[in-house]
């Protein structure tokens, strides 16, 4: 009888951990439950409103492009600038970890190297550096051609 009910309780706890990896699975899978938005590009570019990239938190995206997906992020630096980059860089790239956001940096989740968020740019290109991805800000849109997305494909 005991035997029984340890293993009803074994058989209870391997279908709970079971569930719950499924639901995680699953909740990674829908929009907004991952680390990346999927964006679908119009006219040759992805448009993202500011107001969506300016709480000073790094927003991560992707876009396919022939069955890749091309990933990328906007941040809003301490210097009131959005600075964009691909979520991957010339040194790490292969190992297909990317950034995370550790306070006023970004953090290579391969090597842990940090870099400022106000330094992302044109001019930091190199070495574990967020891959400098241009764009095109107004006051209410960030605008990235997709040509400049394909440029980063080598990364993904």
């Amino acid at each position: 009888m005991e035997n029984k009910k340890n293993g009803v309780k074994i058989g209870l706890a391997i279908g709970a951990a079971v569930l719950a990896l499924v639901t995680a699975a699953f909740g990674f899978s829908l929009p907004g439950m991952g680390k990346f938005e999927k964006v679908k590009p119009a006219n040759g570019v992805v448009t993202i409103p500011v107001a969506k990239v300016s709480d000073g938190n790094a927003h991560f995206y992707r876009i396919s492009d022939g069955g890749k997906d091309l990933a990328f992020f906007i941040v809003k630096g301490s210097d009131g600038q959005l600075h964009t980059a691909f979520d991957a860089c010339d040194v790490c790239f292969k190992e297909k970890k990317g950034y995370e956001q550790a306070g006023d940096q970004m953090k290579c989740k391969n090597c842990n190297q940090k870099f400022a968020i106000n330094r992302i740019g044109a001019a930091s290109g190199g070495g574990c550096n967020p891959s400098y991805l241009p764009a095109k800000v107004d006051a209410k849109s960030v605008t990235i051609s997709v040509a400049d997305l394909k440029t980063g494909g080598r990364f993904f």
